[in-house]
């Protein structure tokens, strides 16, 4: 399965300034894997060590002293580390926080050594007084695949090289094939485990069966990694995303967990959600102008899950609703096509804002800021009204807006429309 982060580790492997990599992630989005992959590909040898599972690793980090260390991965993992040509991983390093703290003195006195750690951010960064070796680490994100990656997945190689052409208006004439794979990505979502089922054998019960198998995974994870005074709270938080998502103002309300609940109750379970991977927190912004952080409102926020595909095994969307007729992109208030979107963004690697103006019905789904500021209106339709963005623009002709739907590429002197099935090809070259 070709991941598009593999040439963000050749960036780093080939970097002279490199420093030890920490794979970031949620669980089950094929961190493991592609560090493995990785190493095999670009490396002699590979030296993999997961700290669950090896007993009295913790013992190894009695100090750190690096040529020590280097003999102990060796021994342990069974394979000559060699400098440069060996690939050092170290899995579920949350297990050993101090193993953490281990990489500062890697990169300080051993920075021959190519060492990768994994961990689920379960772990990682959750752990009171650890030594996180701030400035001595570089850090990848690696998220559900993408729309893009789920057409490599399915060997969709010509669709794929398509989009790389970059011809947006002749792209339309292939509209029905990209809405029909479109689709079945927003059943299917990027888990690599759903994605590498669905691509072997397109059985659709398969992919909800995992899903649903990832969704129980989770919740035991919660039972096991949540301090015990919040789970409860967690757990309540996890449930009401589906109807957070399926209002029509998306904004997280408190009392859509449970009446009269008040943001201080539940600020540490969204805290741990986010911090974990499990949901993206979109901040409201008071004015679209740069420096978009400048005008941060951590009180209002929306809040979304990693992947499309388990929003969907959540809501117990039926399959037809999705791959047949038009109401995973028609009904439920757009929260498919909002979750979709900001899958996207998120795999850009983009902060994401939202905007809504004060005693007022104006919002914009989406902002976000590169060199420009683009407001950024979602619809699930061909339809085009746009009465929010072009009301932004008016104010501000500076702003670049932009309107994700499932209508064709289309520039107009004010905004460009772009093709769901396009954006992340598009905001990519974006200035």
């Amino acid at each position: 399965m070709e991941r598009l982060a593999y040439k963000k580790l050749l960036g780093w492997k080939n970097n002279k300034n490199r420093k030890p990599l920490i794979l970031n992630g949620a669980r089950q989005v094929g961190k493991t894997w592609l560090l493995k992959d990785f190493g095999e590909k670009e490396y002699e040898s590979v030296a993999y060590i997961n700290c669950d599972e090896t007993k009295d690793l913790k013992a190894v980090f009695s100090d750190f002293n690096t040529d020590r260390l280097i003999r102990a991965f060796s021994a342990i993992s069974g394979v000559n580390i060699k400098p440069e040509n060996t690939l050092i991983i170290l899995d579920e390093i949350q297990i050993i926080p101090i193993g953490l703290t281990s990489l500062k003195y890697f990169c300080e006195n051993a920075p021959e050594y190519h060492i990768a750690v994994a961990g689920s951010l379960l772990g990682i960064g959750l752990h009171e007084g650890t030594g996180f070796p701030v400035g001595k680490v570089d850090q990848i994100n690696l998220y559900p695949l993408s729309f893009k990656e789920f057409l490599l997945a399915l060997k969709k190689d010509q669709i794929y090289n398509a989009i790389q052409t970059h011809k947006w208006e002749e792209l339309s004439s292939l509209s029905s094939i990209f809405i029909d794979l479109l689709r079945q990505y927003y059943y299917v979502g990027g888990m690599p485990a759903v994605v590498q089922a669905y691509a072997t054998n397109h059985d659709i019960f398969e992919v909800r069966n995992i899903q649903s198998q990832i969704l129980s995974d989770y919740r035991l994870d919660f039972s096991k990694h949540v301090p015990k005074d919040i789970l409860p709270k967690v757990n309540m938080v996890w449930d009401s995303i589906p109807a957070q998502l399926a209002k029509e103002n998306k904004k997280f309300i408190y009392s859509k967990i449970r009446k009269g609940a008040r943001a201080k109750e539940f600020e540490n379970a969204i805290q741990w959600l986010v911090d974990a991977g499990l949901v993206y927190k979109v901040l409201r912004v008071s004015k679209v102008e740069k420096p978009l952080k400048f005008y941060e409102d951590f009180d209002s926020f929306k809040l979304f899950i990693l992947d499309l595909g388990l929003l969907g095994a959540m809501t117990e969307v039926d399959a037809k609703d999705v791959l047949v007729n038009n109401n995973a992109f028609t009904e439920y208030k757009g929260s498919f096509t909002e979750q979709y979107v900001l899958q996207e963004l998120q795999s850009l690697e983009k902060r994401v804002y939202y905007y809504s103006k004060e005693h007022s019905e104006l919002e914009l789904d989406f902002v976000i800021q590169n060199y420009n500021v683009y407001p950024i209106e979602v619809k699930a339709e061909e339809n085009l009204k746009s009465k929010s963005l072009r009301t932004i623009y008016t104010e501000n002709n500076q702003l670049k807006p932009v309107r994700f739907s499932m209508a064709a590429y289309k520039e107009q002197d004010w905004m460009v429309n772009v093709p769901l099935y396009l954006i992340e090809e598009w905001l990519e070259h974006a200035e």
